[in-house]
């Protein structure tokens, strides 16, 4: 204990030593300060009895003005540094240390110097050796006894010396005369001297006054240390007797303790027995709850649990830690519920922690937790360091939790009505279809019975029977007929199911309905489509087929007769695809009405398929009032109508077969009828055929000349046939219009009149459109290449090529092929034609003309065609058609109508070729009507591809 003082006093503390520098350069700028006061009164006095004397000596060489001056500047200054220097020892010695004291006298110090050296200067006479000695050395003699009194301070020493010797060096050493130059040698001297004597002057008294202030602080620590270590000795003699007083009472205490410990052994040995049994009762609980214990270390993260393996399949040495070894098992959606129910418990905003979250078991699985702890330990600031608390596995109650959130779901969302009835067959609850096809309310039916509800007496009566039948089989399933809240009746599908007890006794009934309106609705919608046509309300096929079936009986039976109409509307296909299906859609139902009042004897208006209807009439009488009813029929459907914004005038071609005159089998009559009905739509539509023998055989003919034809497309049978075409301007061969003809094996060469209406309506025109345009450029590039002039070809198209869409790319595809200039093939196209399709011609056209190809418009003068229309055409030529060539003659009308085309073409700047010539009289009038180039058998009929390179070779040779 006596070591401890000891070390306070001699162990050196760098703040103390800096403290005590500190105070010790201020003791040692004080005592200065007093040296400085108290050794500046004697030079001060001297310097002033100085100056009287120079005053006296210099009275009569001097000037007396400046001298007297001088001399009271003198005066008053030395009063006014005896005057500061009483002040000094008047202030008190905390004030002496002001700053202002050290600056006040070392500006006094600069002042007396600069006034010493002003008499050195201005005062002394420069000739009189005498005065002048006399005089240097009163200054001199001031001057040294102010350096060595001021020589305390090497500050205040310099502030005084440097004022009064430089200035009067430099002077006295500048002068000319040369007494006063020795004078300043040797006041150089002197100052050099007098600056080494201040500065050793100067560290003298600081060595001194540091050894003084030294010793005086050791004297003060020494005292110090004694007043300390008496001090010391007083402590530790109380100390000493302290300590005696605390072994007796030790000894007391001891003696008290052991009385205490065999006092508290036993009832320790007691409370652990009885913590035993509560430790074997809390481990039954908790193994009956299947509770888990945890306590969890917070400031360590150090967990200890109980039931780890039978909560989360882990052992004991697998989790020691919350964060590293719980933590990641969290699954990832509630992770943030539980810091936040961790984290307010924490704060204290909650008295106690429960969540509930999901952990990933050993196995993989993930199974529910619910959590509960509090906070059972803090540290001094408050912050939770000990939580305690339980977990357990709640997956099974989650699962209950879910299937009953399911069940509840299932039952409100259901679109069954569902009810659940008492044993009493009261309302315990309904959902919210059965409110929807009830219309009752859950709060106007709950605990109201169902007879409530039930209005008529048959029907109390039938739940009666519903009842008994639940109590016999526990299950009832029927179609009632119920009433609505508003008095409707629906039909209604009730399932029923009864619920028992433990002891068989019935609990709850639980019934599922279903309003069977909309199921009755959508059978009867049903079973009308079935029958009827949806978009005419006429008949279907189906109904078609069995109303005929049934008259057909009628006839066997009866004896009657039986007649058989079927309608198709010509160029109905041109229309669709014109205006579309919308404005056909509409034109159909108006059809449908128009032939339901035209024919209302009729005993059935069936529609058979989009633009094919049929009617069946029952005793039709005779055969002339039969084809009254057709032409009444095709007049009245004939009728311009408006659909869409169009005015349209639909005609139908009707074919009629009688039973038992025609046909005595249903599959044949509506056969013959179909057959009659094509015969009428080849010859022009708009008219009506009966069934004939001949009929058939036509058609059969016709069926037969069909297959030839696709046999012969396949098989290369077809020939192209090139007719010339006469330049008039120089009567040369120019260009040739290819022809297709088909030599058959058998038949020889078959007319084009013959097979080509029949491909447009089979659509093998196609095929034989492209198969002409690829041989015709083909052999329009072998004449090229043969060294013949350039021929070019004109290939006639047909409107089902511009409808497929793709004609643009098989006229670019041919002449890539074929390698033929686009200028040397032209396409024709009739008038009739361009027309069916307007906007669609003029974009093909459009496209065809970028390739270059030349476009020509054939049979002009027979389509009724607009000028407006030939205007937007981008043709090249126009063909004007035989029938006005053949009869043309000066002043005839196919003259003026050949003359009109001729100049209207022309004004067009479009080239004019008539086709149809046959005698000289009608070449020179074209001639005349200056048309540019003229077809027929007077030039050539249509030859071969041999035959027309003759006539090219037999041209160069006349030429």
């Amino acid at each position: 204990m006596s070591a401890t003082p000891s070390a306070a006093v001699t162990a050196p503390n760098p703040l103390e030593t800096q403290a005590v520098r500190e105070h010790f350069a201020t003791d040692l700028a004080l005592e200065r300060t007093r040296l400085l006061y108290q050794g500046s009164q004697i030079p001060t006095l001297f310097m002033l009895l100085n100056g009287l004397a120079c005053s006296w000596l210099l009275w009569n060489s001097a000037d007396a003005w400046l001298l007297g001056g001088w001399l009271l500047w003198l005066v008053l200054l030395a009063v006014l540094r005896l005057v500061q220097v009483a002040s000094f020892k008047d202030a008190l010695p905390s004030q002496q240390a002001a700053p202002h004291w050290r600056r006040n006298f070392h500006l006094g110090a600069m002042v007396s110097g600069a006034t010493l050296a002003f008499a050195v200067i201005m005062l002394v006479p420069s000739q009189a050796y005498l005065q002048q000695a006399l005089v240097y050395g009163l200054i001199a003699a001031a001057v040294l006894s102010a350096c060595v009194a001021y020589a305390v301070s090497l500050r205040a020493f310099l502030a005084f010396a440097l004022p009064c010797l430089m200035p009067s060096i430099v002077y006295l050493l500048n002068s000319d005369a040369e007494l006063l130059r020795g004078w300043g040698v040797l006041s150089l001297i002197l100052s050099l001297a007098v600056i080494v004597v201040a500065w050793q002057i100067s560290r003298l008294v600081q060595h001194s006054l540091l050894r003084r202030f030294q010793n005086q602080a050791l004297i003060d620590n020494l005292e110090h240390a004694r007043q300390q270590a008496e001090g010391l000795n007083l402590e530790l003699a109380r100390e000493v007797e302290q300590r005696r007083r605390a072994e007796r009472g030790l000894r007391q205490a001891h003696d008290q303790l052991e009385m205490r410990v065999a006092e508290r052994t036993l009832e320790l040995d007691e409370t652990t027995h009885e913590l035993s049994k509560s430790e074997a009762r809390l481990s039954l609980a908790l193994e009956a709850s299947h509770l888990g214990l945890w306590d969890w270390n917070l400031v360590t993260d150090e967990v200890h649990h109980s039931n780890l393996q039978e909560l989360f399949g882990l052992g004991q040495d697998q989790v020691r830690a919350v964060l590293t070894d719980l933590k990641p098992r969290l699954h990832p959606d509630d992770t943030g519920l539980l810091k936040r129910a961790l984290v307010a418990h924490l704060k204290g905003d909650s008295e106690g922690y429960a969540v509930e979250y999901r952990f990933r078991h050993a196995d993989g699985r993930w199974i529910w937790i619910e959590d509960r702890g509090r906070a059972v330990e803090r540290d001094a600031n408050g912050a939770v360091i000990r939580m305690i608390g339980t977990r357990r596995d709640i997956s099974l109650r989650k699962r209950l939790q879910e299937q009953q959130q399911l069940a509840a779901t299932v039952f409100e969302a259901a679109s069954e009505g569902i009810v659940i009835l008492d044993a009493d067959y009261r309302f315990l609850s309904v959902n919210d279809a059965f409110t929807r096809v009830t219309g009752y309310r859950q709060d106007e039916v709950l605990e109201q019975s169902v007879t409530t509800l039930v209005s008529s007496r048959e029907a109390r009566r039938q739940y009666e029977l519903i009842r008994q039948e639940l109590e016999n089989h526990s299950h009832w399933q029927g179609e009632l007929i119920e009433t609505r809240k508003n008095g409707e009746l629906y039909p209604q599908w009730l399932r029923l199911d009864v619920v028992r007890d433990s002891r068989g006794a019935i609990s709850h009934i639980v019934g599922f309905f279903a309003d069977l309106s909309a199921r009755r609705e959508a059978e009867e919608r049903l079973r009308y489509l079935s029958h009827y046509d949806e978009l005419t309300g006429l008949a279907n096929r189906t109904l078609f087929k069995e109303r005929l079936h049934e008259a057909a009986q009628r006839v066997r039976q009866n004896g009657q007769s039986l007649a058989l109409l079927h309608i198709d509307l010509d160029r109905f296909k041109l229309l669709n695809d014109s205006l579309g299906h919308e404005v056909a859609d509409q034109l159909l139902r108006q059809m449908s009405r128009r032939l339901t009042q035209a024919i209302p004897e009729a005993d059935t208006l069936a529609r058979l398929s989009s633009d094919e209807f049929a009617v069946v009439l029952d005793d039709y009488g005779s055969l002339s009032s039969l084809a009254r009813i057709a032409s009444r029929l095709l007049a009245k459907l004939r009728t311009p109508m408006e659909v869409g914004g169009h005015e349209l005038v639909i005609s139908a071609s009707l074919g009629i077969s009688l039973m038992p005159d025609n046909a005595r089998e249903i599959s044949a009559l509506i056969s013959q009828a179909n057959m009659a009905m094509q015969h009428a739509k080849h010859l022009g539509g708009n008219t009506f055929q009966f069934f004939t023998d001949n009929l058939q055989a036509c058609t059969l003919e016709r069926l037969q000349l069909e297959n030839q034809l696709r046999k012969a497309i396949g098989e290369g049978q077809l020939e192209v046939y090139y007719q010339p075409k006469l330049c008039l301007a120089d009567d040369s061969i120019n260009a040739a219009e290819a022809l297709v003809r088909w030599q058959h094996p058998q038949l020889g060469l078959v007319p084009p009149a013959d097979f080509i209406g029949l491909a447009e309506e089979t659509g093998l025109i196609g095929a034989i459109g492209e198969f002409v345009l690829r041989e015709a450029c083909r052999q329009a590039r072998e004449w090229q290449r043969g060294g013949q002039a350039d021929i070019r070809v004109s290939v006639n198209l047909s409107m089902h090529q511009l409808r497929q869409g793709n004609l643009t790319s098989l006229v670019r595809q041919v002449l890539d092929e074929t390698e033929l200039p686009a200028r040397l093939l032209e396409l024709e196209l009739t008038e009739s034609q361009l027309l069916d399709n307007v906007e669609n011609v003029i974009t093909t056209f459009h496209q065809l003309r970028t390739l270059g190809v030349k476009l020509s418009i054939d049979d002009f003068g027979t389509g009724y065609s607009s000028l407006s229309y030939l205007k937007r055409f981008p043709v090249d030529y126009v063909k004007i058609d035989q029938s006005f060539i053949r009869d043309l003659s000066v002043g005839s009308e196919d003259a003026a109508i050949t003359r009109a085309i001729i100049a209207m073409a022309h004004s067009l700047e479009l080239q004019v070729v008539a086709e149809g010539v046959e005698t000289e009289a009608q070449l020179e009038y074209l001639k005349s009507q200056r048309c540019d180039e003229v077809q027929g058998y007077l030039i050539s009929p249509a030859v071969t591809a041999t035959a027309f390179a003759k006539l090219l070779e037999e041209q160069v040779a006349v030429l």
